[in-house]
C-alpha cells in the first residue's frame, strides 16, 4: 500500500503528459514492472513509458524525488519530500522598487539545505509542516547546495507522518577523538570539536522541542580568536568568567553565524582561571577582514576597516509601519497597507577594506551622532526642503569616500555580508604611516 501510494503521483504526471489516453490502472501496471522487474530508476522508467505511448517525455512536470543528501547544484528541475525546519522573511529592492520572499531550511533524515522562495503570495510555510515540492531548481552559494523556488515551482502540503521530524542538523553522537579548534576556526557543519575559551555571559530560558519545554543555557564564548555564540542543552553550570574545555561540541549557525551547541554527549571540565586570557583579554573585538568574514559566514562582534564607499536607497529619514517595523513606502506596508508610521533614522552603507564589501546599517542613535541632529531636527529640515530624502544627501556628504571603523554582528545570506553596528567612528588616516605599516607588512 505504501508502494502504491508513493507512486500515485507519478502515475498521474505520466497520465497527464499521455493527455488521458493511457488508463491509470495501465500505466501503474507498467512503472510497478519496470521499478521492481528491470530496476531502473524511477525517472528512466517515467520516460521509458511516455516515449512508448507516443508521448514526450518533457511534458512530465514531477521530477524524480531526491533526498536532500542527493541535492546537487545546478538542477533545473528538481523534487523532493522534506520538512519545513525554518521561514523567515525579507523584503528586497528590485528594479520596480522592492518585492518580499521567504527563506529558510528544510531537511529529511539525509540533512538539511537553505531554500529561497522568490514568489511567496500565495505559499504558506510554517515550520514543521511537510511539503512535496516540483520544479524547483538548485544553485551553489559558499560550497553549498541551495533550493530555489521559482516561477515553476509548484509546493503541496502532504501528511506529517511521512516524514520523521528534522533536528536542524544536531548530529548523531560523536565517536573518536575530538578535533581540537580555535573559535575562528568554527564553520557551519563541523562536529566532534573541542573547545577551550573563556565563558563572557551566559544564561537559562525556556524553550520548546517538539513541544516539550526544555531549559537551555546560552551566551558567548571567546578566546584570543574571536567569539562565538553557544547554547548548552545540559546545565553544565556555567558563570560569567569560567575557563572552560568543551569536548564534542557541534556547530550550527544562524544566518550564517557559527554558533557552538553541546549537549549531555559532550563533557566541559572547568579549567583554572590562568589557564586561559582574562576575561578582559577576550572581549575586545578582532578586527577582521571582509573576505575571512565572507569565507565564514559571519561573526559575532567583529570589527571592520575601510572606506564607505556609498549610502544606498532607504538611508536618511525613514518612516516605519507602527504594527512590524518594516520600512514604509509612500505610505504604505507590504503587510499592513496603508498606515501613519513612526519617523526613524537609519544608514545603509557599503564599506570596502580591498578584500571586499559589506553592508554596514546604522540605528537611530548612530545616525544621529553622524548627523549631530535628533531625528525630530530630521523631519524640521526634510518639511523645509520640501524632499525627504535631503537627510540621505547630507549622509552621503558626510560620509562618502571616509575611511571608518565599524564594529557589530556580521550576518550572512543570498545577497551578502551585513553589519548591525553597534558603534563607529570616522578615521583620521595618517598616510605616510599607513603606507609605511603596509611596506613592513609586504616585506615582512
Amino acid at each position: 500500500m505504501e508502494m502504491k501510494d508513493e507512486m500515485g503521483p507519478h502515475v498521474r504526471d505520466i497520465s497527464r503528459a499521455l493527455g488521458g489516453k493511457v488508463s491509470e490502472d495501465e500505466i501503474e501496471r507498467e512503472l510497478g514492472n519496470y521499478l521492481n522487474v528491470y530496476r531502473v530508476s524511477l525517472d528512466t522508467a517515467k520516460r521509458s513509458i511516455v516515449k512508448k505511448h507516443g508521448g514526450n517525455p518533457a511534458d512530465l512536470s514531477l521530477g524524480v524525488t531526491k533526498t536532500v543528501r542527493e541535492l546537487v547544484p545546478g538542477d533545473p528541475s528538481v523534487s523532493l519530500l522534506a520538512r519545513i525546519v525554518s521561514v523567515n522573511e525579507k523584503e528586497i529592492a528590485t528594479e520596480g522598487g522592492s518585492k518580499g520572499i521567504v527563506y529558510g531550511f528544510l531537511g529529511d533524515a539525509t540533512g538539511t539545505a537553505p531554500y529561497t522562495a522568490w514568489n511567496p503570495e500565495g505559499l504558506e510555510l510554517a515550520k514543521g509542516d511537510v511539503v512535496r515540492i516540483q520544479n524547483a531548481y538548485t544553485k551553489e552559494f559558499k560550497g553549498r547546495v541551495e533550493v530555489h523556488l521559482g516561477n515553476r515551482a509548484v509546493v503541496t502540503k502532504e501528511d506529517d507522518a511521512l516524514l520523521p521530524a528534522v533536528e536542524g542538523g544536531r548530529p548523531s553522537a560523536p565517536s573518536g577523538p575530538a578535533t581540537p579548534a580555535k573559535v575562528v576556526d568554527l564553520r557551519e557543519g563541523v562536529s566532534n570539536v573541542s573547545l577551550r575559551a573563556r565563558v563572557l555571559s551566559v544564561e537559562a530560558r525556556e524553550v520548546k522541542v517538539s513541544g516539550e519545554p526544555k531549559t537551555v543555557h546560552s551566551g558567548v564564548l571567546a578566546d584570543e580568536t574571536g567569539k562565538v555564540q553557544f547554547s548548552a542543552w545540559k546545565d553544565f553550570g556555567l558563570a560569567a568568567g569560567d575557563a572552560i574545555h568543551i569536548e564534542g561540541g557541534y556547530v550550527k549557525s544562524w544566518r550564517g553565524i557559527p554558533q557552538l551547541s553541546f549537549d549531555d554527549r559532550a563533557s566541559v571540565a572547568k579549567l583554572a582561571a590562568e589557564a586561559l586570557p582574562a576575561a578582559e583579554a577576550v572581549s575586545a573585538s578582532p578586527r577582521m577582514w571582509i573576505e575571512d568574514l565572507a569565507e565564514r559566514g559571519g561573526a559575532v562582534d567583529a570589527t571592520v576597516r575601510g572606506i564607505l564607499i556609498d549610502i544606498k536607497d532607504g538611508s536618511g529619514l525613514v518612516y516605519r509601519c507602527p504594527e512590524c517595523r518594516r520600512v514604509l513606502r509612500k505610505n504604505v506596508c507590504r503587510i499592513h497597507g496603508e498606515v501613519q508610521g513612526n519617523a526613524d533614522l537609519r544608514v545603509k552603507a557599503v564599506v570596502d577594506d580591498g578584500s571586499g564589501a559589506i553592508t554596514a546599517v546604522f540605528g537611530k542613535e548612530l545616525t544621529e551622532l553622524l548627523l549631530e541632529k535628533t531625528v525630530e531636527e530630521c523631519i524640521a529640515q526634510a518639511k523645509e526642503a520640501m524632499d525627504q530624502e535631503v537627510v540621505r544627501d547630507e549622509l552621503a556628504d558626510l560620509l562618502i569616500a571616509q575611511p571608518v571603523e565599524v564594529r557589530g554582528n556580521v550576518t550572512s545570506d543570498d545577497y551578502g555580508l551585513m553589519m548591525i553596528v553597534d558603534s563607529a567612528r570616522v578615521l583620521k588616516v595618517d598616510v605616510q604611516e599607513e603606507a609605511r605599516a603596509m611596506l613592513e607588512e609586504l616585506e615582512g
